[in-house]
């Protein structure tokens, strides 16, 4: 894993007076260091300039970027972000087609398949990417981002000039742009965070590369190619081969995204999504004569303050136990207290550099530090409640008929701090029913489908390019903030084509959430935690922390100066503080209930005042 950047200006020529350009690299870089902390590097040319920072993954001593490589007198430099896992068929199928290759690395693999078979080759890459590449015969700058979106790669047009990076901060710190937020931008982060529109940046005039597409961009011209995109169509398998190629599919998935030069280690919650990544990577490894690291997160004072609810009915430690005898793992147990997660409430907006999920993921962002001591390579269950059904609202009546996102069906909870000229001004719920709509609009239907499976397939769909898209992003930032490469095995997208178009009755088996995944994985799992109900990433229970919080935001509202005093009322926060919080019922999907929201809106106020925010 690793951070790109660059420029690219066809009527430039930036080898005329280079320093300042390779300055401005050079910053692209030291702004995401933390995602490449093993090495970095900087390329300029006349039309364009590439920068790079490494994590050391594949070919640790042969996978130095920028890479430029030429074929029959074909040029290509290329930054590449990502790990291409299945590199060795690729391999091999370019050497026999006369490829001679110089190192061992999937970037030299990537180059080279783009040098003989130009951007169509992205089609047979399976993997993790965001791609930078420059294509010096026909004057193109490509960039290419993964199907589901799984690595960020961010790109705005300052005039004739195209600017990318793998996070916003790259972009924002070219010494020509500005983080401005207009009435848009504010309503992504007030209607609809910690989620935001698929293709925008939140910032104004900074856009986001798709995931399943590609921008070619020549002689001024800026182009968008999607190559990849769900498809609805008949499911012909009966159950037993639906199940039969389901597992296959998860393990090859698995086996496949093993793929490393140093020990890999797995994420463990005795849930069944992680619980299956870890047993099967387990036995793998236990093949060779080696034992898997795992580990497993929770909170200090949840065995006093842990109260079950429908989202999460049990604690997880004693099913982690279970899955450590059974998989035979080497454990680390890791705890987070109240201290903690609220230091890194804000180191987690550094890392998403924008306010994201609270303490769901602060929390996060503080255990993968834990872990990079350890392992810079981790497998994690992500996406398995997307792709197999297995939230709540996939079962929900009211997600049914209410024609709003099922994770945040009401503005009311998110407008409960705000001042009424703030309501007033900002058509938040105007904005938020829009981007439903369009997402909705998009889904892809089968003609024959009745109407309870066009409105299912509407609810996955919008599961899929929103709520999955932040969970994913939450994982790519607080792993990459300490140089964590956090691998998703669930979100192979061949797995996602092939369920997508699984029936309802064979996803949800008998009536049992996720049944299809349950029955795929029984080769793999003790019956205990196959059939374990389904509970989410935990949080903390502690009253202190809502405590803690609340006395923040006290703090906060009494200076003068504070950004954030424009858009709250005071004496609502005082009403909203000497209330009891129901953890129950949480303002966005599972976890985020009144403490999450004054959280929230802490990391509102630094990410105005830290990134020097300007409305307009």
């Amino acid at each position: 894993m690793c951070s790109i950047a660059g420029f690219c200006n066809a009527h430039a020529d930036y080898t005329k007076n280079p320093a300042p350009w390779e300055a401005i690299l050079k910053k692209m870089n030291q702004v995401q260091k933390r995602r490449g902390p093993d090495d970095d590097g900087i390329l300029l040319e006349k039309q364009y300039g590439l920068a790079h920072t490494r994590l050391a993954i594949i070919d640790l001593a042969g996978g130095i970027q920028p890479m430029t490589r030429s074929l029959f007198g074909h040029r290509c430099s290329i930054a590449y972000n990502g790990e291409l896992y299945n590199m060795p068929l690729l391999r091999k199928e370019l050497e026999q087609e006369g490829i001679r290759f110089s190192t061992h690395s999937d970037t030299e693999v990537i180059l080279a398949g783009m040098l003989l078979h130009g951007p169509a080759f992205v089609e047979k890459m399976n993997g993790i990417f965001a791609v930078a590449l420059w294509d010096e015969e026909n004057k193109t700058l490509y960039l290419f981002r993964d199907r589901l979106g799984v690595k960020p790669l961010f790109y705005t047009l300052l005039g004739d000039t195209l600017i990318f990076s793998s996070e916003l901060k790259g972009i924002l710190s070219h010494p020509d742009m500005h983080a401005r937020l207009d009435k848009e931008g504010l309503c992504e982060i007030l209607a609809l965070g910690p989620a935001k529109t698929y293709g925008k940046g939140v910032f104004r005039d900074i856009l986001e590369v798709l995931p399943g597409h590609f921008l070619s961009y020549r002689d001024g011209v800026l182009q968008d190619h999607c190559y990849w995109q769900l498809e609805s169509r008949p499911h012909t398998d009966d159950f037993e081969e639906t199940v039969e190629h389901t597992a296959w599919l998860i393990e090859d998935a698995v086996e496949l995204q093993m793929l490393s030069d140093i020990p890999i280690s797995t994420f463990l919650s005795g849930g069944i999504d992680s619980s299956l990544v870890t047993s099967i990577c387990a036995r793998k490894l236990h093949e060779q004569g080696k034992t898997l690291n795992t580990f497993s997160f929770d909170f200090e004072g949840n065995r006093q303050f842990f109260h079950a609810n429908s989202f999460q009915p049990s604690q997880d430690r004693p099913w982690v136990d279970q899955m450590v005898a059974y998989a035979d793992t080497n454990h680390m147990y890791l705890e987070c207290n109240n201290s903690d997660l609220i230091q890194n409430l804000y180191r987690a907006v550094d890392a998403r550099d924008l306010p994201c999920m609270a303490d769901v993921e602060s929390s996060m962002l503080y255990f993968c530090s834990l872990v990079v001591p350890h392992n810079k390579v981790t497998l994690t269950g992500e996406c398995a409640d997307e792709i197999f059904g297995g939230y709540p609202w996939f079962h929900s009546e009211q997600a049914f008929k209410t024609p709003a996102f099922p994770w945040s069906p009401s503005m009311e909870p998110r407008q409960v701090l705000l001042s009424d000229e703030v309501i007033h001004e900002l058509p938040m719920e105007e904005y938020s029913h829009a981007a439903y709509e369009k997402t909705v609009s998009e889904t892809p239907l089968l003609e024959d489908e009745s109407p309870t499976e066009r409105r299912r397939r509407e609810i996955a769909y919008l599961n899929l390019k929103w709520f999955m898209v932040t969970l994913l992003d939450r994982m790519d930032r607080t792993s990459m903030y300490s140089g964590l490469e956090a691998r998703v095995p669930l979100a192979d997208h061949r797995i996602l084509a092939y369920v997508w178009n699984v029936p309802w009755e064979m996803k949800c088996k008998d009536g049992i959430v996720k049944g299809l995944l349950r029955h795929a994985g029984k080769k793999w799992l003790p019956e205990e935690v196959l059939w374990r109900r389904k509970s989410p990433y935990p949080k903390t229970y502690h009253p202190e922390y809502e405590s803690l919080l609340g006395n923040q935001l006290k703090e906060v509202l009494a200076d003068s100066n504070a950004p954030i005093r424009q858009f709250l009322d005071t004496k609502k926060v005082q009403k909203f503080l000497n209330s009891q919080q129901d953890y129950g019922k949480p303002w966005y999907g599972q976890l985020m209930a009144g403490p999450q929201m004054l959280a929230f809106m802490l990391q509102f106020n630094y990410w105005l005042e830290t990134y020097h925010v300007t409305l307009v």
